[in-house]
């Protein structure tokens, strides 16, 4: 693989880092930077992605009838690398690269018209109804039930987990339509408002103090058939397209990248104020460990994206993206809050119990704590490497 930029692909990269100098707003990357969650906020994400929309640049996987840029896979590469270098942050996925694809390739020509577009504009911002109580890394035992009343479902149950399900307007589910055979084989795809009669939302306090996931309760929601994906009782297998998206559709390598400069920042200022600090080289050496990983991840990623350009899904290879991702990733919180000591708890409660993260020094521990869950969410690494000796190793 030859990793050298062309002539062009170097004129593309300083037309990217041109563009985010003139169009990124200082207070977005100061948002970014001291975020502790999975996702941004949802009004730093959506003026971040209105910004992108009108320039033409907020779907670069998106096929180009539907808003995409037809950029090459390195285009890709160099526009999601320079975004993390300067400090951007990452668009919410949930509906612009987790819903939509499924849309795209599952959906009716009325669902595309509706849903893409409104996707795109941010008018409509998306959470995810995988997991219940009972059901999370056995996805497949789910119960919300979804009973056909003419040309509607009515729907009773809940999920958990629930991402941002507090700030979204509709929510992609999977329903249990079907119970005599596998469970697998009675599962369904359904779009719901979150303005429904009969959807309510719980919030959950995370142990970083975070307000993100949710759990979310149906109770006779009634919604129509027309809002279902595809076949009914065949949306195990959209779930897991989806789930390939969610694992591995994007570059993980360029943040924690992004996260070991972080780091190397906090070892040098612990050095200028202990010039004994790590006398033995051991943070050194394994935050080198990490680095070289890094670049293993990294070419994988190019790989698979180059897979997914030509009009593909990451496959199963996405678990292997997503286990070495997370990895990764936790070791650089782990060395963050090992680097940092008692520092690292440095967070500014306010009433009702929620911090404030004032800097980057204390959103440290809220982050590692927050990261703990990239275990399990998307699919638990248990689960990963199931998928990975039985489609990958063929065991």
């Amino acid at each position: 693989m030859n990793l050298d930029f062309t002539a062009d692909e170097l004129a593309f990269q300083q037309e990217v880092r041109q563009f985010l100098r003139d169009n990124l707003p200082e207070h977005i990357i100061e948002a970014t930077a001291n975020n502790a969650s999975v996702f941004v906020e949802k009004d730093v994400a959506l003026e971040w992605q209105a910004i992108l929309v009108e320039k033409g640049w907020a779907v670069p996987a998106w096929p180009v009838e539907h808003g995409g840029t037809d950029w090459t896979p390195t285009q890709k590469y160099i526009f999601s690398r320079e975004c993390y270098h300067a400090g951007a942050p990452m668009l919410i996925p949930l509906g612009l690269l987790m819903l939509a694809p499924v849309i795209m390739a599952f959906g009716t020509e009325e669902q595309k018209q509706e849903y893409l577009p409104k996707i795109l504009s941010g008018e409509h911002y998306w959470c995810q109804g995988y997991s219940e109580p009972g059901s999370g890394s056995d996805l497949a035992s789910l119960k919300l039930k979804a009973e056909p009343d003419g040309d509607d479902y009515i729907v009773n149950g809940s999920k958990i987990w629930t991402t941002h399900a507090h700030l979204a307007d509709h929510i992609f589910c999977l329903v249990r339509t079907d119970n005599s055979g596998k469970p697998q084989q009675g599962i369904s795809f359904l779009l719901i408002d979150m303005d429904t009669p009969g959807v309510s939302v719980e919030p959950i306090i995370t142990m970083a103090g975070d307000h993100e996931v949710n759990q979310v309760f149906f109770d006779n929601v009634r919604v129509p058939m027309a809002n279902r994906i595809g076949e009914e009782n065949k949306g195990w297998s959209y779930a897991k397209y989806l789930l390939e998206f969610e694992r591995g559709g994007g570059f993980s390598a360029h943040r924690i990248r992004h996260e070991i400069g972080s780091l190397k920042g906090l070892i040098a200022d612990e050095q200028t104020a202990n010039p004994d600090f790590d006398a033995d080289g051991d943070i050194e050496r394994r935050v080198a460990r990490i680095e070289i990983d890094l670049t293993a991840l990294e070419i994988t990623e190019l790989r698979i994206l180059s897979d997914v350009s030509g009009g593909g899904n990451p496959g199963p290879e996405s678990s292997v993206l997503k286990l070495a991702s997370v990895a990764l990733e936790q070791k650089v919180n782990e060395l963050m809050v090992e680097v940092l000591g008692y520092r690292g708890f440095a967070m500014n409660p306010i009433p009702g119990g929620y911090p404030v993260r004032e800097d980057y020094v204390s959103s440290v521990v809220p982050r590692y704590l927050n990261n703990r869950a990239a275990s399990i969410f998307g699919g638990s690494q248990e689960v990963q490497r199931n998928i990975i000796a039985k489609m990958v190793l063929g065991l």
